[in-house]
């Protein structure tokens, strides 16, 4: 019988003299451990497809757009990603003819972010793949998956997130 990683973690830390910290570790390894096994799920489906999450959460966000467009500084906003890391995912997706740059009519200094018809197909393909092999099945029962969400949500505001 294989004992659990992060309960055996649990019982070194108190048997080492940190009890206090004991469960805090557990739940923080136990949090980053989930956080591996779910996005090895996720680039299972987005691999073959030639997306990461990062550049199919750009795809999503602006599927939502009435325009299907946003400027770039907006989608690092909403993704609460560093402008850098906006950057890279959408040169990607220009390269990938996802994606297009366009600078603002009104104002040249803006560049939005505009999808394009393959970036609308791509994105509603991978999102059915999503749905059926992760969001609808993400290991554990609905009551609890609600639960979790209301859990994490706490845990991030604790932590600083804002909503």
């Amino acid at each position: 019988m294989t004992r659990d990683p992060i309960s055996e973690a649990h019982r070194q830390w108190v048997a080492h003299g940190w009890p206090g910290a004991a469960d805090g570790m557990a739940m923080v390894t136990s949090v980053v451990r989930a956080h591996q096994l779910l996005m090895e799920r996720i680039d299972a489906v987005l691999r073959p497809r030639d997306l990461t999450f990062a550049r199919y959460e750009v795809l999503r966000l602006l599927s939502f757009t009435r325009e299907a467009a946003m400027p770039m500084s907006r989608l690092g906003s909403l993704l609460q990603v560093h402008p850098t890391s906006v950057t890279n995912a959408v040169d990607r997706l220009v390269a990938q003819g996802y994606v297009e740059r366009v600078r603002g009519e009104a104002d040249k200094r803006v560049v939005r972010a505009v999808l394009s018809d393959a970036g609308r197909e791509a994105v509603e393909e991978a999102t059915a793949a999503l749905n059926a092999e992760v969001f609808e099945v993400p290991g554990l029962p609905a009551d609890d998956v609600r639960d979790l969400t209301g859990r994490l949500t706490a845990l991030r505001a604790g932590l600083g997130d804002s909503a």
